[in-house]
């Protein structure tokens, strides 16, 4: 593997960490609400979380092109390869659906987010003593 596949590999794991945290976080913030754990109530957790989610939505509203999904195309300098790592993530991230469904899935999740942050809010940090 050349050094471009390598660092588009990277791209592409930070790409899927990056997913995982924007949706894995709404559920684990309704199950640790039920569960009364500190972190979902923890606000620079909470506002990552919202601006990441915000970000994406607006990025697909003025259609532009994901900064990881562009950097990682431009590290490997081709259509995507059939490698392991990016073959599965890939497989993952990318699915064959029309372009203008993403948008609106984005919206209605941002918004899913922010009714959550109503639902749930964040608490500000007690001062130190």
């Amino acid at each position: 593997m050349n050094l471009g596949g390598l660092l588009a590999d990277i791209v592409l794991i930070i790409h899927f960490l990056f997913v995982l945290f924007v949706v894995g976080s709404l559920p684990l913030i309704w199950i640790g609400a039920r569960m009364r754990l500190r972190l979902v109530r923890n606000r620079r957790f909470r506002f990552a979380h919202l601006a990441a989610i915000l970000y994406v939505a607006a990025e697909s509203l003025i259609g532009m092109i994901c900064p990881l999904t562009w950097l990682e195309d431009t590290l490997r300098n081709r259509p995507t390869g059939a490698g392991f790592i990016e073959r599965w993530l890939h497989r993952i991230l990318f699915y064959e659906i029309p372009e203008w469904i993403f948008p609106i899935v984005y919206v209605l999740f941002a918004l899913l987010v922010i009714i959550t942050f109503r639902l749930v809010p964040p608490r500000p940090r007690k001062p130190h003593p």
